[in-house]
């Protein structure tokens, strides 16, 4: 079902008095089942769009609309697809009880990988979805593969009645869809001979893979399911043998490395991150792929631009796997504002202390850590902590937060963001102030 869930103001579906909880049922005589009907069958400048009223009342308008003007309505999220599998590794079985409904549901939705880059496993694809794919191009795909092995995949994704991962991507792959893959490593499962597998097929499809993530598991003190080996320095140095291998080779044989390990294996194994040059386009960078040598890069390339802050004094909140990369940085900053920088190692008190990415820091965290430092002027705290509503991972709501501790608090992703002044942070509040995000 599609239905409008806002009209804006001046445009052709206000024009035409659609209202908000009107359904749109067809368009040129095909039905809409889900917003990728709408976004492309609706494409076409002259349209014939049948739809309900809330009233009941059932419509049928005839749309001639200016080339590139578009009709002018929101739509009510979808229904998500959910996942089928039981992966052990699976981040929503690593939850605690008690938090908000929204974060236990698992996605594993083709249509959201399009339209956002969510990773899907297309594992509960059926042929009317591939026709889809394939009649609207839905490329690139973001394909969870974890192993191309049909029986390896099944133990990882716990799942008997799993498809085959490579007929699938040949299949789309002939008819022109290209794929982002990830592959999670779960030690024993699929890394060793059933990663070089997995590389060797995904390399076989060419062109249609146009990345590969290497990631290693993950867990927090909640993954009940887990019964695995948990990664370690030696297993992640053994990960990024194999994508150097490869990476080696694919830029002999395609000129790009193509396969990647994700910041965090360098992390575990205390290696040092790859230049820019390496990621090409950051394809993967919101799966932790190059993250931290685009943060650098931008550090580094906005130093002259920075106000000087001279004798200020500013905390910086990271977590467990990043504190060893931010003394550079920091020194980096000092020099160019005259600030001095604290570094404020957090470990994670709703995950664990084996979950420790800044992103999952919660709003416990950040009352812990600064809650008595009135020695502070700002306090820099990762903007991916806190979701689109400013709402942290425990629900705790950042305003709130803020307004709790004795410094202004800002969400950054790179510093400079905030201390070029986008936020006001030119003449921050006086200790003791809250500032505003």
């Amino acid at each position: 079902m599609v239905r409008v869930s806002k009209v804006r103001a001046g445009s052709i579906a206000e024009e035409l008095e659609i209202v908000p909880g009107t359904e749109l049922l067809s368009v040129n005589g095909r039905e809409l089942r889900d917003f990728l009907d709408w976004e492309f069958l609706a494409a076409d400048d002259d349209l014939v769009l049948e739809a309900r009223l809330p009233s009941g009342e059932e419509v049928v308008y005839e749309i001639e609309r200016p080339e590139g003007e578009a009709i002018g309505v929101e739509l009510v999220p979808p229904t998500v697809r959910r996942c089928a599998n039981r992966c052990e590794f699976c981040f929503i079985e690593g939850l605690p009880a008690g938090l908000r409904k929204n974060l236990y549901v698992r996605d594993d939705d083709y249509r959201l990988s399009f339209a956002y880059g969510n990773f899907a496993t297309l594992s509960n694809v059926k042929e009317r979805d591939i026709e889809r794919i394939l009649e609207y191009r839905l490329s690139p795909l973001y394909v969870s593969v974890h192993a191309t092995p049909w029986e390896a995949r099944k133990v990882l994704l716990n799942n008997p009645r799993v498809p085959d991962i490579v007929a699938q991507l040949t299949r789309l792959a002939v008819g022109g869809i290209q794929f982002h893959c990830q592959m999670v490593i779960v030690p024993g499962l699929n890394d060793g001979a059933v990663l070089e597998e997995s590389l060797s097929d995904l390399w076989s499809l060419q062109d249609a893979v146009l990345s590969v993530a290497v990631v290693p598991v993950g867990l927090t003190q909640f993954s009940h399911l887990y019964t695995g080996t948990p990664m370690d320095a030696t297993r992640a140095s053994r990960l990024l043998e194999v994508t150097a291998r490869w990476s080696e080779r694919a830029m002999r044989e395609r000129g790009e490395a193509w396969v990647f390990g994700s910041d965090e294996l360098y992390l575990l194994a205390g290696r040092e991150l790859p230049p820019a040059s390496h990621y090409g386009e950051f394809a993967q960078i919101e799966n932790g792929v190059g993250s931290v040598t685009a943060l650098r890069d931008r550090v580094r390339a906005s130093l002259a631009s920075l106000p000087r802050l001279a004798g200020r004094r500013i905390g910086v909140v990271t977590g467990v796997s990043m504190a060893p990369l931010m003394p550079d940085l920091l020194d980096q900053l000092t020099e160019a504002t005259g600030a001095r920088f604290e570094l404020i190692r957090v470990e994670n008190s709703l995950f664990g202390p084996t979950t420790t990415t800044a992103g999952l820091l919660v709003g416990a965290d950040m009352r812990r850590a600064l809650a008595d430092r009135y020695d502070l002027d700002m306090a820099l705290i990762p903007a991916e902590s806190i979701n689109d509503n400013g709402v942290f991972l425990d629900e705790q709501s950042f305003i709130n937060v803020r307004e709790a501790l004795p410094m202004p608090v800002y969400p950054s992703y790179d510093f400079i963001d905030v201390l070029t002044g986008e936020s006001g942070v030119e003449h921050p509040r006086p200790r003791g102030g809250n500032a505003a995000a």
